[in-house]
């Protein structure tokens, strides 16, 4: 169930029985000369859809603009400043708020956006704290996880790929948006199969180290099939801890 497909008094029923709420999570971004920009939140989108699909709860829209600064240099990328991000991701949770929700799971696509999105659940429980008892204000959870770390994912990467998964414009990544998007299945030839691995600065010094955008990895590896095990690894994993969060 798809909030943004969904009628008022659809959400009103939902919460008759249910005070729990997905949210994904992810960017915008260079991935590499084959990478789709919107890989972080489509990775983390469609994980969502599905999981909500099967396991019948709600799916909010995608907060699909996160931190990717140090992207910049790439044409395509689109970055929020940290405190924008946390503003946004506050009126979210306080809407949902407003309307009876308790629980806010946030489904994650973008290692850079974590510590960002834990200074914003700081502020979400500094609301809380500081001004309870409020008329349609109950007392809100959040819970972070990034999507290739629900249970069996990241051992389903590493048996994959065991050599050249890396840390960005990964070939489990690119899998995963090969599967889903068999139509936008972009090639180019690699004259390194391996990037080269290090640290990550500004934006500028990010493409003088890694010029074409990838840290570490073997795009090269992608395959749809690849992707097609680990949504389906996801998604159950995905659907047994919202259940188990929801109920908390």
């Amino acid at each position: 169930m798809q909030l943004h497909l969904s009628t008022w008094p659809e959400i009103e029923s939902y919460l008759q029985h249910s005070k729990a709420i997905l949210v994904p999570i992810g960017s915008t971004e260079q991935h590499g000369p084959i990478g789709l920009l919107g890989t972080d939140a489509l990775c983390s989108e469609e994980i969502a859809r599905r999981a909500g699909e099967e396991g019948g709860f709600l799916v909010a829209p995608t907060f699909n603009v996160g931190q990717a600064q140090h992207h910049l240099a790439f044409p395509g990328t689109l970055t929020l400043r940290p405190s924008t991000m946390i503003a946004a991701m506050t009126d979210w949770a306080n809407s949902l708020r407003r309307h009876g929700f308790e629980r806010i799971y946030w489904l994650n696509g973008h290692g850079g956006n974590v510590a960002t999105m834990n200074a914003a659940f700081a502020e979400i429980q500094h609301g809380s704290s500081i001004n309870p008892g409020h008329e349609n204000s109950p007392t809100l959870r959040c819970s972070l996880r990034n999507w290739w770390e629900l249970a069996g994912v990241s051992e389903t990467i590493r048996e994959l790929f065991p050599v050249g998964e890396g840390n960005h414009a990964t070939p489990s990544e690119i899998s995963v948006t090969q599967y889903l998007f068999p139509q936008a299945v972009k090639y180019a030839d690699f004259p390194v199969r391996i990037a080269p691995s290090g640290p990550i600065f500004d934006a500028e010094d990010f493409r003088r180290r890694y010029p074409d955008g990838r840290i570490g990895s073997d795009p090269t590896l992608a395959n749809p099939a690849a992707g097609k095990r680990l949504v389906e690894t996801a998604v159950h994993s995905l659907v047994r801890e919202f259940r188990n969060f929801a109920g908390a």
